[in-house]
Formats: C-alpha cells, structure tokens, sequence
C-alpha cells in the first residue's frame, strides 16, 4: 500500500470520530501545556539567580589570600601572581594593595576649596585591569600616566565644601539615592575629571608627611561586587606601593601581598582554578560556593516542575491508548476485509500508529500555542506585581529588568512535540498489535 493511501485512510478515520479524537487530543494539549509551563518556570527561576548572583559580583572572580603570616607559608609575590597567570583558564590575575595603613586627605589642587578626608585608595596592576571588568562611565578605565586614578561613581560626593557651615557642606548622597528615581542625583560640588587633585598623606600624630599630585583618568560604572567602584578610589599598584614606601620608610615588606585577585575565563572552569591554587596553599573565596547550591536547588527544582506536568502527559497518552483499543474494538471486520484483499500486516500496524502519532503531534502543536499565550500572560502580570516575581523565585529584588516568570526557548517547543509525539506513538503500539493479531476469518464474521 502506497504512503498517501495509507494516510487518507488514516485521515478518513480520524475524521470519522471527531468528537472521540478532539477530546483525547486535548489530554495531550493539558499535558504537552504543563509540561512546557513547569519547566518555562523552572528557567526562569535559573536565569533569576543568575541575575541576582552577577549583581553581587562577578561570578569568574578569585579572591586569594595567604593561609597564615608565617615564615613557612606560602607568600603572594610578584612570582607567585604570575604562576597564577599561567594556569589554564586564568585571563588575568593581579595582587591587590589597600591604603588602610596611612591617612590620606584629598583637595582640589588649585583652591584647596574642597577635601576629602576619609578614603581608601585600592592598588591593582593597571595591565590587569581591562580583564578584571571595570568598566568607565566617564573617561577611560585605563591608568596611563603615573599617579592617575580612577574614581567610584560616586567618588565626588565624598568631597566637603570648606567655604559653608558644617550643617550643609556635603551632599547627602544615600538620601539623594533614595530620591533618584523621582528625580535625577543633584550635581557634585565640582566636576572631577577636569579639576586636578592633591593627595596628602598623614602621619600618626596629624601633621602632613609629603604631598602628591593627582589626575583622575575615570570614573567607574558601579559594580556591587568591587565595593572601591562605588565611591573609591582606584590606582596602579607600583605607584601605591611607593606612596605607602614613602609614608613608612623600612616597614614596607616589598613584593609581598596579603591579598590577590585572579579572573577566569568562565563560570564552569572556577571550581577547577581554586582548586589548583588551594593546592598551592593559599586560602581562595569566590561566588562559586554560591552559584553552586543555588544552580543544584534550582534543578532540582526543574526536575519537580518538569515531573508533575510529564504526569499530565502520561495520562493523556492512557486517553490515546484507551481511544485506539475502542477504534480497534469497532473496526475489527474493517481490518479482517484488509487482510482478506492482501492487506500486508505492518501496513495495518502503520495505519494505527500513525492515527497515534498525528494524535499526538497535534495535541502538541496546539499545547505548545497556548504555552505561548500563557506565558505571556504570566510574564505581563508578574511585570505589573514584581512582589508577586520575586516571592515565587524566592530572591531578592534585581535590578534593571528582572527575570520573567516563564521563558520559553524554541529548543523546549520542539522537545515538547518531539516528545508529544513519541507519547503517542508509544500509545498506539499495544492496540496496533493487537489489531494485526486479529484473524481475518473471525474479523469478517463479527458484526
């Protein structure tokens, strides 16, 4: 039998039982729509924490530390950081210096009219900074000429006015940040990139060791993650190392850290890279022991979803089941006749599997359709209730655009009526076998 004669037939009883037909495609149109919802929202509740996770930090960041201040401990060196940038997978990696050893003040160079008294000033080698991920909201994040700096975002609110009372000679930033989204932040007392500064450093007992001059190259875009990016201050390591020599002559240890900072190429090769430098003996800390229980929970999670909608499924595909066992139980002369007029055993077995299979494919065609609508719908009310988003997801509010409720990729579309199909197929094999099992004399005799 030809493959269109053999598809007009199937066409021609599908038809001839629409009501039984249309009410088993739409247990599979139930199943193959809660298949895709549970699992959609199991996405969208993994790229919610992806979210929240690269907002408190970037998730390819190694913080290394020594493991003890002993003689016999391993040290961070220069030849130390550069067997970190040797290792598979490291893009960059820098040691990391901090100014919380000295007092430093910060004026405008010209007037003197502005200061700042209490900063900190974090020291990374300038080469490394581009890989590292900080990013310039003005100017450029590069520190070219000697003593630059790049500043925090908000670094210039940092400044008091010495001209006014001490009751109004600063800006009130975190309320100011409060009110932001009502109304854009009041502009600084002066404008940093054009206004060159001077550092003085203090000793002990409050007089002026030796000044510095000071340019500012940036002001960085702010990153949760790298707390100096908010309203710090950022140098080249070799320029704060010989300010710190300078403020404390004979007591700086040189080449020696007690901090590091490495940056790995992906999410996934983390985990390996603490591994090699743990092996080395220093102590490492980064988002991976977050990332990963979060990632196990949200899985799991998925899995669950995912299972109870794959439920809907499997009893749809008993509604498939049962509907081809009753055509069988109604058409026994019609399949005795075919056998009668030569009719070949696996194209009687076809016939029924593929009433089974277009069963099937509709009923997922239709179900990943309303899918579609549903999870429209879903996102369009999550949007106008994030408490509502943010309580199913079980994480804290996100910034910019929050994660939908429900996402569908096209890949999870296709496996939902690839899989929608083969339920119906494997519907169909225990009443398309017994069909061929029929004797053609009894078949033609019932009634």
């Amino acid at each position: 039998m030809r493959w269109h004669d053999l598809l007009g037939i199937v066409l021609q009883n599908l038809q001839r039982h629409r009501s039984r037909v249309f009410l088993t495609t739409l247990g599979v149109v139930i199943g193959c729509c809660s298949v895709v919802i549970m699992i959609s929202m199991g996405i969208g509740m993994k790229e919610a924490q992806k979210q929240m996770l690269a907002q408190m930090g970037d998730l390819t960041l190694i913080q290394v530390s020594p493991l003890s201040q002993g003689k016999k401990a391993a040290q961070l060196t220069d030849q130390t950081i550069e067997l970190f940038r040797q290792l598979d997978h490291v893009e960059a990696a820098s040691a990391k210096l901090t100014s919380d050893a000295v007092e430093l003040q910060l004026v405008t160079q010209n007037d003197q009219r502005y200061r700042s008294e209490y900063i900190s000033i974090i020291g990374l080698s300038k080469e490394a900074l581009p890989a590292l991920g900080y990013q310039a909201k003005e100017g450029k994040p590069l520190l070219s000429a000697p003593f630059s700096i790049l500043g925090g975002r908000y670094f210039a609110y940092s400044f008091t006015d010495s001209l006014r009372p001490e009751s109004s000679n600063r800006i009130d930033l975190f309320s100011a940040l409060y009110k932001e989204e009502k109304g854009s932040l009041p502009e600084p007392f002066f404008d940093p990139m054009k206004t060159p500064l001077t550092l003085t450093v203090i000793s002990s007992d409050g007089h002026p060791l030796f000044t510095q001059k000071i340019t500012v190259s940036g002001i960085l875009e702010e990153d949760h993650g790298k707390y100096e990016t908010f309203d710090g201050i950022l140098m080249d390591i070799k320029d704060l190392q010989q300010l710190l020599d300078k403020a404390n002559p004979g007591k700086s240890k040189k080449n020696t850290y007690t901090q590091a900072i490495v940056k790995v190429r992906g999410i996934e090769d983390v985990a390996a890279v603490e591994q090699k430098i743990t092996h080395m003996g220093f102590r490492t800390s980064s988002m991976e022991s977050i990332r990963k229980p979060m990632e196990k929970e949200a899985q799991q999670k998925q899995m669950m979803l995912g299972g109870l909608g794959a439920i809907s499924l499997f009893v749809a595909a008993l509604g498939i089941m049962n509907t081809m066992i009753m055509s069988i139980t109604e058409r026994t002369r019609e399949i005795g006749i075919m056998k009668a007029l030569g009719c070949r055993v696996r194209d009687i077995r076809t016939i029924f599997l593929t009433e089974a299979g277009l069963i099937g494919l509709l009923g997922g065609i239709i179900g990943c359709f309303l899918s579609l609508i549903l999870s429209f719908l879903m996102n369009l009310t999550a949007a106008h209730q994030p408490g509502l988003l943010n309580q199913f997801q079980e994480t804290p509010w996100i910034e910019n655009t929050p994660a939908a409720l429900s996402i569908i990729p096209f890949w999870l579309l296709l496996f939902a009526i690839v899989f929608s199909v083969l339920i119906g197929i494997l519907s169909g094999f225990y009443p398309a076998n017994r069909a061929v099992k029929i004797s053609a004399l009894e078949a033609i005799k019932s009634e």
